[in-house]
């Protein structure tokens, strides 16, 4: 009688553990098909806002600032004037024609000057003031559309995820589409997020009216611009726009973006 039981009870449950398994096989399969789809639909369709905006909007209300919005303009990379893109390209990934969502010279290279930073800052028993970055522009899109800054253990399944969507975004976009998402949804001072948000908030023009300095002023705050200021460049900013500037003449000017078409 026991045994009858127990064989009963052995029925039962093996179906509902065989459906748990087969979700378990699918759950994979699920998420590559809605990560290629939502990447896919944004060739096409322009992001009505990013998961930063998104967790920028939440933060304000989570301190209680319940009258703060999210400035945010979408503008048509024609709409915008070339001299932006290219600092943005002169500023942030200078090898953004050429690689394939991942420029393993930049890391390498900014691993070796963390590294030469660190030592110096242990050897005056001082903080690092800053350490160098080897995101690529596609790299960066990827996170501000999708995903979220993160800590700890959060932020390296971010980094994960990153990989994954640099990886379709460079697989399903053009060069020119990646940037002009880019320069639509970067962040450019606190709650400000594109070319032409910015140009309204700090110039008072439209984006496609920006000159070669004001568009090196905005690419000279990345990756910091809460913390570095467009409409009060301090020496800093002053140096890194020069720089840029220099740099956006070395590349050939705005002639350098029919590479990416």
């Amino acid at each position: 009688m026991q045994d009858a039981e127990q064989n009963t009870v052995a029925v039962a449950v093996s179906p509902g553990r065989r459906r748990w398994r087969s979700w378990l096989w699918r759950l994979p399969l699920l998420f590559v098909a809605i990560t290629v789809l939502q990447v896919l639909l944004l060739r096409f369709i322009d992001p009505p806002f990013t998961a930063f905006m998104a967790a920028r909007q939440l933060e304000a209300v989570g301190s209680g600032d319940f009258g703060f919005r999210v400035a945010y303009d979408w503008r048509d990379l024609d709409d915008i004037s070339r001299n932006v893109p290219l600092a943005m390209i002169a500023s942030e990934d200078q090898n953004f024609a050429n690689h394939n969502g991942f420029d393993f010279q930049a890391i390498e290279k900014a691993r070796a000057h963390n590294e030469r930073a660190e030592e110096r800052a242990r050897k005056r028993n001082k903080p690092v003031k800053r350490i160098r970055g080897a995101s690529t522009i596609s790299q960066q899109t990827a996170k501000n559309l999708f995903l979220w800054k993160g800590q700890g253990v959060t932020r390296w399944a971010r980094k994960g995820l990153e990989v994954w969507y640099t990886l379709l975004i460079e697989t399903l976009w053009p060069k020119s589409r990646i940037i002009e998402v880019y320069v639509n949804t970067v962040e450019l001072g606190n709650g400000v997020y594109g070319a032409q948000a910015a140009a309204r908030t700090y110039f008072r023009k439209d984006a496609n009216r920006l000159a070669p300095a004001e568009a090196a002023r905005m690419a000279a705050v990345l990756p910091n611009p809460r913390r570095y200021s467009i409409a009060r460049p301090g020496p800093y900013v002053q140096r890194r726009s020069n720089a840029i500037q220099r740099q956006m003449r070395y590349m050939g000017g705005p002639a350098f973006l029919q590479r990416l078409d």
